[in-house]
Order: C-alpha cells, then sequence, then structure tokens
C-alpha cells in the first residue's frame, strides 16, 4: 500500500520553474531516497509535503500534512534545552502533555544511545550524538512517514558512515516509511530499496532504480552489484551537471 503518492506535481516559484511534473510514490515500510543536482528541487518537494508551500498543479495524495516528521539537514536542537526536553518538543508541539512525552521517549533511549544523556545539553554531545537525538526526536512522533533532509551531511566523513551504519540497523528492524533526500550516491544505495533520480531545474524523474541487494548492506565489502548501480547512478548525475568526461 503506498502511503504516498504525487502524480504530475509542478512547482514554479516567481519566474523559476522547479519541478515539472513529478511523479513519485512510496510504500508502507518502504525507504526511498531522492538524488539530483544541486538546486533541482529535491528539498521543494519536501516543503510541499509539510505544508510550508502550497501546491499549485498536480496532486499528492495518500496522506496529509500531518503525516509527516520531518528532520532537517541540521540537528535543530533548541540549545537552551537539554535534550530530554528537545527529544520532548515535537510531540508537545502536538498537544502531547510534557510527563506523557517524556514516557514515550523514554522508550527509545537506549536504542539510540541517550540514555545517559538526557540531563546534557546540546552544545556537550558530538555531532553524531546530536544526530541520533534530532532523529529520536522526528521518530518519536509516530507520523507515517519520515522525511529526511540529508540528515547526515553536515557530519565529517568517519561520523557520517557511523551513523549510516547504525540507523541501517535501527531501520531494518524498525521498518520506518522513509523518504531521503541526498547528495551521496553511497549512502542512497546503502539504505534505500528505490531511488528517484530528477534531472536539472525544471525537475522532472529521470531515473528509478531499485536496489535488490539484501540487507545490511553497510560493514560489508562492496560486491559488484553495488558498484554498478553507484555507476549508474553517478552517470545518470553527470549527464544532467554537464560535467561527465
Amino acid at each position: 500500500m503506498n502511503l504516498l503518492e504525487l502524480n504530475h506535481v509542478s512547482v514554479t516559484l516567481g519566474d523559476t520553474a522547479v519541478l515539472n511534473d513529478i511523479n513519485l510514490h512510496v510504500a508502507e515500510g518502504e525507504f526511498v531516497s531522492i538524488l539530483g543536482p544541486s538546486g533541482a528541487g529535491k528539498s521543494t518537494i519536501f516543503r510541499l509535503l509539510t505544508g510550508t508551500l502550497p501546491l499549485q498543479d498536480g496532486a499528492i495524495t495518500g496522506a496529509g500534512q500531518n503525516s509527516f516528521a520531518f528532520m532537517p539537514q541540521r540537528d535543530a536542537l533548541m540549545p537552551w534545552r537539554r535534550i530530554i526536553d528537545n527529544l520532548t518538543l515535537g510531540l508537545e508541539v502536538q498537544g502531547v502533555p510534557r510527563k506523557k512525552a517524556r514516557a514515550q521517549v523514554t522508550l527509545l533511549l537506549e536504542d539510540f544511545g541517550l540514555e545517559c544523556f538526557t540531563s546534557h545539553y546540546p552544545a556537550q554531545l558530538s555531532g553524531g550524538m546530536r544526530q541520533r537525538a534530532a532523529l529520536l526526536r522526528t521518530i518519536v512522533q509516530g507520523r507515517p512517514v519520515q522525511l529526511l533532509d540529508e540528515p547526515f551531511g553536515a557530519l565529517d566523513a568517519l561520523t557520517r558512515t557511523q551513523m549510516q551504519t547504525w540507523f541501517e540497523a535501527r531501520w531494518q528492524a524498525a521498518r520506518w516509511t522513509t523518504l531521503l533526500v541526498t547528495h551521496d550516491v553511497r549512502e542512497a544505495v546503502a539504505l534505500s530499496d528505490r531511488i528517484y533520480v530528477l534531472s536539472r531545474r525544471p525537475a522532472h524523474v529521470i531515473a528509478e532504480i531499485t536496489v535488490p541487494i539484501p540487507r545490511p548492506r553497510l560493514g560489508r565489502p562492496i560486491c559488484a552489484q553495488v558498484h554498478a548501480i553507484e555507476a549508474q547512478l553517478l552517470e545518470t548525475l553527470l549527464d544532467q551537471t554537464g560535467e561527465k568526461p
């Protein structure tokens, strides 16, 4: 069952056509990534889904605005709030009483490796732990679909790899329905069931690639099938940027 469908969605901002006839879907329990050149409109899709940008043309079906929990590129933790109070923020905004919100968060603390850091402030945590906190705050809201906008892009290479491996294990256990925006081809192949590739602006879908590789994928030697999918994605993206050798 598809929890989300975009059908013939187009967006123009000012005089700039950003999206042109976008069609994509995400099934329940599926992990889908969106790749594309910088400025192609990947984050614009998230703005449509979260309601910060009104839909102009086309249709979005299968999920309303309250169906999404959104994690932005930066962790967006409030520096003056302790970690426990950052983790409950999304639930409190929904109207969940603080005591009940803390009880819901507490159930996830150990799995996210944050059980010993609830009294800390964000500045006292490493970048990877801050991203874990931001992800827990997103997941605990219990929305049907998780929207992740380059969640590991601001991390250094080692921390990013560690976070991807950690996240893959949690996702495989929970099967959160997830839509990821990323510039990282390797990340998309490692985490996704399917990958949509967008063209240059005005963006349309130029490729939809299934990743039939058994999980877990990270922490293992990279197989020929992974190399082949990554090469296909890179070639498609380079064709769009005009940088193909």
